[in-house]
């Protein structure tokens, strides 16, 4: 493994320990071009977004809206696959210090192999990574091991259907921060927040859980980005990150995370 000045955990930390509410940026790896997923990271990092979240493409999610569904199949197309997202980010830590996390499903992962995708996850510097699919107590039993000894951290989502036992059970396991989902629906289909939304989170703020909370689906500017932020640590943007890529590409990026903050 390469030297790093900072370890993963110790990225995250920083970042979660930072004063102030953080922004998160989902982009999907291989959109709008197969050559983005570099430049579009930096530019992230120069105007102010405080962590990124690289989607790995899948024929498959599930969990996703149709605007990430559409970039992730566009990936695809543009031929973006595993080994080349790790080929692209090789030398990402030494243009790039924000923690970087991988969100993808877990069949392209068993396919590449575990051991060697969080050795090559480990080799670039990926601080951390969101399964969707992978349930907490299979990856406790067989895949705990393995993700630990290369620094990654997992992160489990929750939603507002989650039981306070079974979130008490996601911040035992968890070692950076919770994804908690602000709805039940797939990403990217709602519009604004309501009053149900806010006594969701009030309720996770109440459970005073030992790691902080980022807040997902239905974020996309800086008022919803407020409002999700009142009671949790930041907020994580994705379906709007990504439909400003399709309407003004990369060069659109400063002034989408300006207008946020």
């Amino acid at each position: 493994m390469k030297a790093q000045h900072m370890t993963m955990t110790d990225r995250l930390e920083k970042t979660l320990s930072k004063p102030g509410k953080l922004l998160s940026i989902y982009f999907t790896a291989g959109y709008p071009a197969v050559e983005d997923t570099v430049p579009i990271i930096k530019k992230l990092e120069e105007a102010g977004a405080d962590m990124v979240e690289i989607g790995l493409p899948f024929s498959d999610p599930l969990a996703d809206g149709p605007v990430i569904q559409e970039s992730s199949t566009h990936a695809l197309r543009n031929g973006m696959t595993t080994r080349k997202l790790f080929d692209q980010i090789r030398d990402i830590r030494q243009q790039v210090s924000l923690p970087l996390v991988i969100m993808g499903y877990f069949n392209p992962i068993l396919q590449f192999g575990v051991e060697a995708f969080c050795a090559a996850c480990a080799e670039s510097g990926i601080d951390g990574l969101i399964l969707p699919d992978l349930p907490l107590d299979v990856y406790e039993r067989d895949y705990k091991e393995i993700m630990e000894a290369h620094g990654l951290s997992v992160i489990f989502l929750i939603t507002p259907q989650t039981s306070d036992e079974r979130i008490r059970q996601i911040d035992s396991a968890s070692t950076s921060f919770i994804y908690m989902v602000s709805s039940a629906s797939t990403t990217g289909v709602q519009s604004e927040f309501g009053k149900g939304r806010d006594a969701y989170f009030k309720r996770i703020a109440d459970l005073d859980l030992k790691h902080p909370q980022l807040v997902g689906f239905g974020i996309s500017d800086a008022a919803s980005f407020q409002r999700a932020t009142t009671y949790a640590k930041g907020a994580i943007i994705g379906s709007g990150f990504i439909r400003m890529l399709t309407e003004k590409g990369t060069g659109g990026i400063e002034a989408y995370i300006k207008g946020i903050l």
